[in-house]
């Protein structure tokens, strides 16, 4: 089973907010490069939810991909902050997917402990100049974080 790490700004959506909606849509993504991880997904996969732009960056908890890739219709709503004037609901070129609770963590794993675990040094999210909101994780870096908790 693929494993993913998947950012948010708590401010707009966190842990605890899934946690109590259960399930929600996660869209919004507007790099080509996160959009076709978004597109590798399949039903059933992991992924660690990761605040970020925040106090204190940290992988908060788990989270499991419930509905696959699918249009986003955020590009499609004027109102919307991800809205995309090129977008058209016969040519939409974002994708969302719907995410679950699974756990939220005790005591999340902050970024500079992530960044010490020689086990995550080529984990996108730990290397200087990535930025990506969606990134896949190898199954001994999901096992190394693990660990952490």
């Amino acid at each position: 089973m693929p494993y993913w790490l998947m950012k948010s700004e708590p401010d707009e959506f966190s842990i605890l907010d899934l946690e109590k909606q259960h399930q929600a849509r996660w869209d919004g993504v507007r790099n080509y490069q996160a959009r076709n991880f978004l597109r590798a997904m399949a039903e059933g996969d992991l992924f660690f939810f990761y605040h970020s732009s925040c106090a204190v960056p940290a992988i908060a908890g788990i989270g499991r991909i419930v509905r696959p890739a699918y249009a986003d219709p955020t590009a499609l709503q004027p109102d919307s902050p991800y809205f995309d004037a090129k977008a058209s609901a016969e040519k939409n070129a974002w994708s969302a997917v719907d995410v679950a609770f699974v756990e939220r963590f005790a005591t999340p794993v902050t970024l500079p402990r992530l960044k010490a675990e020689a086990a995550l040094a080529q984990l996108p999210l730990v290397q200087k100049g990535s930025r990506l909101s969606v990134m896949p994780v190898s199954p001994a870096e999901w096992a190394a974080v693990l660990a952490l908790r």
